[in-house]
């Protein structure tokens, strides 16, 4: 397997942190983008940058694109910000399309030319079970849709370059940011619980061998689909 350079944002915790860890053990390069970049044992390069930020995004992409040839990216920074219908602000659903999309558009556009150039890339969008239906997720549910849209879109764009193109979209996945606001034992872990047909939540590791799985170059007559990480959780509720 040859060594290759992978862009990961909102790299320093839960699935970004696993995915950097799980490239980095296969022998590739991994710079990591989050907003804070305290953590002295990622396993690459970790760079702060805020990615709200669209300006200082562009900009600060765009020093990466140049110092590194990189080989494809995982889009994965996110914000949600679960509201009821009838409590849904604009200015909250804005900033929820804004952070998960337009990142996604920038990083992207900033890689886009070395990989053309090499005539070899992958793009792997991080999605979420939540496209399928999920209470008070307006915002977030529509955006992660939106990702999976784009992933068909840049795929057919990028079909003839040497590009792929794809999206994983995990379940509940036992991460910090879960765990905060969902502790063991808990009636919102129970809720998520239930919908899962095995019965348990997803690993960040396990994401992490999807989108691995994705950015190989085995993987290269795949693109522009959507692969459920879930434990069943997208194709119903299990019977007992």
């Amino acid at each position: 397997m040859s060594s290759r350079t992978f862009l990961v944002t909102g790299a320093s915790k839960g699935i970004g942190r696993a995915v950097a860890e799980q490239l980095a053990a296969e022998g590739h390069k991994v710079v990591g983008i989050a907003r804070q970049a305290e953590r002295g044992d990622f396993p690459g390069e970790l760079v702060a940058l805020d990615l709200g930020d669209a300006q200082r995004s562009a900009a600060g992409l765009a020093e990466l694109a140049a110092r590194y040839a990189f080989d494809g990216l995982v889009n994965n920074v996110g914000l949600v910000k679960p509201q009821a219908l009838g409590n849904i602000d604009l200015a909250s659903f804005d900033e929820v399309m804004q952070v998960n999309l337009h990142p996604a558009i920038l990083a992207t556009q900033a890689l886009l030319p070395g990989m053309r150039e090499r005539g070899w890339g992958r793009v792997v969008n991080i999605s979420s079970l939540t496209i399928l239906g999920i209470a008070q997720r307006t915002a977030y549910a529509a955006a992660k849709a939106a990702l999976v849209s784009f992933t068909r879109g840049w795929a057919l764009e990028l079909a003839q370059t040497g590009i792929t193109v794809n999206a994983v979209a995990p379940g509940p996945t036992e991460t910090e940011l879960f765990r905060a606001g969902n502790p063991p034992g808990s009636a919102g872990e129970a809720a998520y619980l239930a919908a899962v047909p095995m019965g348990r939540l997803g690993q960040p590791h396990e994401i992490a061998s999807a989108v691995s799985f994705l950015l190989a170059e085995r993987s290269g007559f795949i693109t522009g689909q959507t692969l459920y990480v879930d434990g069943g959780a997208s194709i119903g509720k299990a019977a007992f």
